[in-house]
């Protein structure tokens, strides 16, 4: 026996743990891609040398007013270090910092605290500009738009609408229903009332709502229609960082929100897709850490990932903390009413709720491969959401070799949430 020591991300730790080397195919990864050495200067270069757009001198004129769309806490985009380099910049091109305003685009995540935007965009920007929390629940806060050919009453945040100019930024990942996240999500959903996200996500049910696919996908296709209507009227600018699984530049795209994204989806397939020669028995994948694990509404998309370098019948072990549990009460709801994924489906094709739409996400992966977490999540609750939960990694591999025998082959994904397994024809 050759064993072989790994250290996965958890949280905002580690877990050790301990494999024969004669079951490991390999350990997938992100691509290797320099990092960006001047921050600055790219951000400057990127502002100024745009995908389809005029440059940001010509869009930008004194007295303007000035909207940032930013992520929340969930999502790595590294804001707090390109928010001050932007807002600098605006200064210089004549717009004061009371003309400018942050809308952090929440979805139908939880608020952000006051700690956590300052967190998010740095003290220097946060101290020197409004800040607002899109609650997607408070349906004055919006403003109406029309209907795209979907059938999505397309409402967004008031505080994006008066603004001349509104800036989209954040980053660009594979996501697991509407192809690639970052660009017009930024807007829909991220500052769109509840009834617009549940309308839209309703799409997810359909053909073509896949990962990796935008052309063909109705919820993509439904974004790019409503922030359409948005745009009609009002001027929007992308900026978006592409990082590594250490959270380093190694890319920003500016310009036009659709051109500029579509460019940077490719460079995300560059980075992202690994080939894999064929499926495994068994795949272990860690989230990479806070905040991607912070709770099971998150953690699903690393399950997606690894979903994907699974065979017919495998194990998936996904090691996530969830510190916050499960995030969300309608998820936890939708399975105690529905426990099964044929049920899940069937309840949802009926009635669509945003958060039990993660319950489907979920069981729809388990009826290919059983599911085992590693987590501080109460094992209650997970068993409630359908999957096996212990304590340590070496735990779940014994407790995998009873689904598939001790003759196995393991892939590994330290970089779960960020990996996307190509299986090559």
């Amino acid at each position: 026996m050759s064993l072989v020591d790994y250290k996965y991300h958890y949280g905002h730790g580690y877990k050790n743990f301990s494999l024969d080397n004669k079951h490991v195919m390999g350990e997938l990864k992100t691509q290797p891609f320099a990092q960006i050495p001047d921050l600055k200067a790219a951000v400057l270069d990127a502002l100024y040398h745009p995908i389809g757009s005029a440059p940001i001198n010509e869009l930008v004129r004194p007295g303007m007013k000035i909207a940032f769309i930013c992520n929340d806490s969930t999502r790595v985009a590294n804001t707090h270090d390109f928010m001050p380099i932007l807002v600098n910049e605006m200064n210089k091109l004549g717009v004061k910092d009371e003309d400018m305003h942050i809308v952090f685009a929440l979805g139908t995540h939880r608020l952000m605290s006051h700690e956590e935007m300052v967190e998010q965009v740095g003290e220097d920007v946060a101290g020197r500009l409004a800040m607002y929390n899109s609650d997607c629940k408070k349906q004055e806060d919006f403003a109406y738009f029309g209907e795209t050919s979907f059938g999505t009453p397309v409402w967004l945040n008031k505080q994006i609408c008066d603004a001349d100019l509104v800036i989209l930024t954040g980053t660009v990942v594979y996501h697991f229903f509407s192809g690639f996240g970052g660009g017009r999500k930024a807007v829909l959903p991220g500052v769109a009332a509840m009834e617009t996200v549940r309308k839209n996500h309703s799409l997810m049910m359909q053909p073509g709502a896949q990962l990796g696919k935008l052309d063909g996908n109705p919820v993509y296709e439904d974004q790019m229609e409503g922030v359409a209507l948005f745009a009609k009227e009002h001027k929007l600018f992308l900026f978006h960082s592409i990082l590594d699984a250490q959270h380093n530049f190694l890319k920003v795209f500016a310009g036009d929100w659709r051109l500029a994204h579509r460019e940077a989806c490719k460079f995300v397939e560059q980075v992202y897709g690994v080939p894999v020669d064929e499926p495994a028995d068994i795949v272990i994948a860690s989230c990479g850490g806070y905040p991607k694990d912070i709770n099971i509404y998150q953690l699903q998309k690393t399950m997606d990932n690894a979903w994907c370098a699974v065979r017919d019948g495998g194990v998936v072990i996904i090691i996530g903390e969830c510190e916050e549990g499960s995030g969300s009460a309608a998820l936890e709801k939708a399975l105690e009413k529905n426990p099964s994924p044929d049920a899940i489906k069937a309840e949802l094709e009926k009635n669509f709720v945003i958060g039990a739409h993660k319950a489907f996400a979920i069981t729809r992966l388990m009826k290919k491969a059983k599911f085992i977490l590693v987590s501080a999540l109460d094992k209650n609750i997970a068993h409630k959401l359908l999957f096996e939960a212990v304590d340590d990694v070496d735990e779940a591999i014994k407790l995998a070799e009873e689904y598939v025998g001790k003759d196995y082959k393991i892939l590994l994904m330290p970089e779960g949430s960020l990996t996307v397994p190509v299986l090559k024809k």
